[in-house]
């Protein structure tokens, strides 16, 4: 029978068998929900992420972000060499075996200058892009205040989630949001399991409201809005509530509709639902290939523009990849959910190595897809942008070569 004992030890055993390496499944009880399952994400072991990585929309319930019939062309440019007197070849293998990354794509021009994989995973296969989910939902913002579903980034938040009225976020701006600056209080430690975002979608769901909207209702004020930044996952969850209840619409549909069909996406892609209310959360979710994310990042490259044809709106861009915020870190800043260097450079960065790196002064987009043995640390950091880093001296030396 469906609900006796060995029934679901088979159904588990058959899950296993299709997410190789995956325990996740033998380990919790069945009764545990898709949002506790959800946070366990953070804690994986290093074999479960690497198998797990790749197949979020087979262990989460997720909608569909359907591509269409044309496809945007990466046509092949000269073959990108990374230093060879340097040894080159070797470094860029131990940078993606010491990182364990999946896949690099490095696009100049629009051109396809280097891809390389690793982990087993390939160039038909998805992979989840936590937060670079975040640069996504706030670029379907920018698309909604364009189309005029949503009046001013100047309105207040309770305005779209009129539950937050009362609480904290009463008053708060979807600038603010977008900028991380509501001076909510907000505890973004990956590695503490006590941490808000490691219990964010733990609590038992409110019919027909998002995981989020009743977690951050509960929250204190701890700065006024506007006056502090602090990294916020739940917010942008929200940021996608607000989205979504502007255009009647799961992210997934208006991500489809706006940008991955008519910009050409070469694959449908995946984001994950919201247990409580049947949405996208905004913040993480979203799985799509690599080839897919460096089209991403080269339509961030050219303009937001489709056809010819600008479809984000231009107070959306004026401030978008412009630090509007200060991080605490030399040089670097935070925009509307996109962070930004002082050269112009910017970037769409998710947990575990995840990446979109757009350079417009060198029309350069690198995408990287990875399973890192931490979310994040200094060290893995310092050694992505090296990574970046060499890749733009390259570059460079390639373009004075041929003056």
């Amino acid at each position: 029978m469906p609900g006796s004992a060995a029934f679901r030890r088979l159904a588990c055993a058959a899950l296993l068998a299709f997410v190789a390496g995956l325990a996740a499944c033998a380990q919790q009880p069945a009764t545990r929900s898709i949002g506790e399952q959800r946070e366990d994400v953070l804690f994986w072991s290093q074999a479960q992420r690497d198998a797990g990585f790749r197949h979020m929309q087979a262990q989460f319930p997720s909608h569909m972000v359907a591509h269409g019939s044309r496809v945007h062309p990466l046509p092949a440019g000269r073959p990108l060499s990374l230093g060879e007197a340097e040894g080159g070849g070797a470094w860029l293998g131990r940078y993606m075996a010491e990182n364990r990354i999946a896949g690099l794509m490095i696009l100049e021009d629009g051109q396809l200058r280097l891809e390389r994989y690793g982990l087993g995973f390939g160039p038909a296969q998805r992979w989840e892009s936590f937060s670079v989910a975040k640069s996504v939902t706030s670029v379907l913002l920018g698309i909604a205040l364009e189309r005029g579903f949503i009046a001013s980034l100047a309105d207040p938040v309770d305005r779209y989630v009129p539950e937050l009225t009362g609480t904290a976020y009463a008053g708060v701006t979807v600038h603010q949001l977008l900028t991380m600056t509501t001076g909510v209080r907000w505890n973004e430690d990956y590695e503490d399991p006590a941490a808000d975002v490691a219990r964010m979608y733990r609590g038992a769901c409110v019919p027909g409201r998002a995981h989020v909207v009743t977690y951050l209702s509960g929250l204190p004020r701890a700065h006024p809005p506007g006056s502090e930044w602090n990294y916020n996952t739940a917010e942008t969850d929200l940021l996608g509530v607000v989205v979504q209840r502007a255009t009647r619409r799961p992210l997934a549909t208006w991500l489809s509709e706006s940008v991955w069909q008519p910009y050409g996406m070469a694959a449908d892609a995946f984001w994950i639902k919201d247990e409580c209310d049947g949405g996208d959360t905004g913040g993480s979710g979203l799985s799509a290939t690599l080839g897919d994310y460096a089209r991403f990042g080269q339509f961030m490259l050219d303009g937001g523009r489709i056809n010819g044809q600008p479809v984000i709106a231009e107070a959306w861009l004026e401030g978008a990849v412009r630090r509007q915020t200060a991080i605490g870190a030399d040089q670097r800043g935070y925009g509307y959910q996109w962070w930004t260097d002082a050269d112009g450079s910017y970037a769409a960065i998710g947990i575990f190595g995840q990446m979109v790196f757009i350079d417009p002064a060198r029309g350069l987009v690198i995408a990287q897809l990875a399973s890192w043995p931490r979310a994040t640390s200094a060290e893995l950091v310092a050694g992505r942008r090296a990574f970046v880093s060499r890749v733009q001296r390259t570059i460079d030396a390639e373009r004075e070569d041929r003056r």
